[in-house]
C-alpha cells in the first residue's frame, strides 16, 4: 500500500462542481492498494499515519501527530500511485490492486479511519475528482507498507 501525505491548513475533493469532503487543518491522505495488499497492511499504514509526528509543536519542531493537533483526514483514492515508468515513457499500473479489491481496501482503510479518528473526510473512489489544497510548509511525506 502506498499513500503520499500532505500536511495541509485545508483541502477538499470536488466532483462536477460539488465538494464530497474536505477538511482544516490536517492531512491529505493520497491512498493506493497495491497487488498482495492485506488488511493487515492497510491497518498498519493507518497506524503510521495517525501517529506520524509532522506537526509543529510550541517549539517549531516536528513533534506532533494529527491525533495531537486534533486534525483531519482527507482521504483520497488514488491508484496512479502504483505507476511504474521504468520500461518507457506511458505509465504501467499493474501493481495497483484490481479495482474490486483496491476499493474493498479504501473503504475498509476509510471504516478504521472512522473509527479511530474524529474527523475523516473522502472522496469517491474511481470517480474524476479534483482536490483542492492548501499545503502546509510544504510538507508532503511518501508512505509505503507491504505485507
Amino acid at each position: 500500500m502506498k499513500a503520499v501525505l500532505q500536511r495541509v491548513r485545508e483541502a477538499r475533493v470536488d466532483i462536477a462542481g460539488e465538494t464530497v469532503g474536505a477538511i482544516g487543518a490536517g492531512l491529505l491522505v493520497l491512498l493506493c492498494a497495491e497487488r498482495d495488499d492485506t488488511d493487515a497492511v492497510a491497518d498498519r499504514m493507518l497506524s503510521k499515519i495517525l501517529k506520524l509526528r509532522i506537526f509543529s509543536d510550541d517549539a517549531g519542531k516536528m513533534n506532533r501527530s494529527v491525533q495531537d493537533i486534533g486534525g483531519g483526514l482527507l482521504v483520497v483514492s488514488q491508484f496512479t500511485l502504483a505507476a511504474d515508468v521504468s520500461g518507457g515513457n506511458r505509465p504501467s499500473f499493474t501493481q495497483a490492486a484490481a479495482p474490486d479489491e483496491g476499493q474493498r481496501l479504501y473503504e475498509l482503510f476509510v471504516a478504521r479511519a472512522r473509527a479511530a479518528h474524529p474527523v475523516v473526510a473522502t472522496g469517491v473512489f474511481a470517480a474524476d475528482m479534483q482536490v483542492h489544497l492548501v499545503n502546509d510548509g510544504p510538507v508532503t511525506i511518501p508512505l509505503q507498507m507491504t505485507a
